[in-house]
């Protein structure tokens, strides 16, 4: 293999692996809470800033919003792939 064959075969490689680290961040639970927690303490500043009644209880929908259409995420986007292969195959 050439030198310049072999680079760009090492460039590929490393390109796949920042693609899988960024991949695995994407789906990963650490990811969720962190965005969970900062969508609760905005959602939180905001309603004690506009002096709403239980500021802390009331932050909890907007995270809990969230939370839970992450957690519907996987089953749609598997179901929507599988509809996309049969679509496509017709």
């Amino acid at each position: 293999m050439t030198n310049n064959a072999s680079d760009a075969l090492q460039a590929i490689q490393e390109r796949n692996a920042r693609v899988e680290a960024e991949k695995a961040w994407e789906t990963s639970r650490s990811r969720r809470m962190s965005i969970l927690v900062i969508i609760y303490i905005t959602a939180t500043i905001f309603l004690y800033g506009i002096d709403a009644e239980h500021p802390l209880v009331q932050g909890l929908v907007p995270a809990g919003g969230y939370l839970l259409s992450t957690l519907s995420l996987p089953w749609m986007k598997k179901r929507w792939i599988q509809k996309y292969h049969e679509s496509a195959k017709s």
